[in-house]
């Protein structure tokens, strides 16, 4: 009886890691070359917590320079989270795979995802059809598979946050604290809006 519940215990818990695409994402930094915006698999992958209808958020602002995510609800500004950003974040646009920049733009998020480096993430419609045309005109590669996302595993608890938020890390993603990223999981849904200021 115990080897068949841990059986069906296992199934259902890899039953979760599947998202209805034909194909996975590739790995951080690798470049899908379909726009996200064109992708038809939008479906949530849950971590355990649903949307909040009564939390719905309208859209996200990031301020790059700045370092802050103001989030929206019915027009409102209701949340304000200090970032961190690409290791070249705030050096202008996201030109090509590998600058460590984060883009600039309008875009929305196409995917919500468990992650077991980074808690949880966001998945952001980068690169678009502009951001292709334009690094297809500059004779390089996009880049792809800029997300928000938490903390990783060694800050799970939030003690490193002072010192996470204090420099630019990421490979081009937008970190959040894993309490902030909580607070965004149940407040958007795929479809959101997401505009990145420099």
């Amino acid at each position: 009886m115990q080897i068949k519940l841990k059986v069906l215990l296992f199934a259902s818990i890899s039953l979760l890691w599947i998202n209805g695409c034909n194909k996975e994402p590739v790995a951080y930094g690798k470049v899908d070359k379909t726009p996200y915006e064109t992708k038809e698999c939008l479906r949530e992958l849950s971590c355990g917590e649903e949307i909040d209808k009564s939390l719905l958020a309208d859209k996200i602002v990031v301020y790059k320079n700045k370092h802050l995510m103001h989030l929206y609800r019915n027009g409102k500004l209701v949340e304000e989270f200090r970032i961190s950003l690409g290791k070249n974040g705030t050096k202008g646009d996201k030109i090509e795979k590998g600058d460590y920049r984060t883009p600039i733009g309008n875009y929305t998020i196409v995917r919500k995802k468990c992650d077991n480096r980074l808690y949880k993430s966001l998945m952001i419609s980068y690169p678009n059809a502009k951001d292709m045309a334009e690094a297809k005109k500059r004779g390089v590669e996009p880049g792809g598979y800029i997300t928000i996302h938490g903390q990783p595993k060694w800050n799970a608890d939030g003690r490193g946050d002072e010192y996470t938020l204090a420099y630019d890390w990421t490979e081009g993603c937008i970190a959040v604290t894993n309490r902030a990223m909580d607070i965004l999981w149940k407040s958007i849904q795929n479809g959101a809006k997401i505009e990145i200021y420099s």
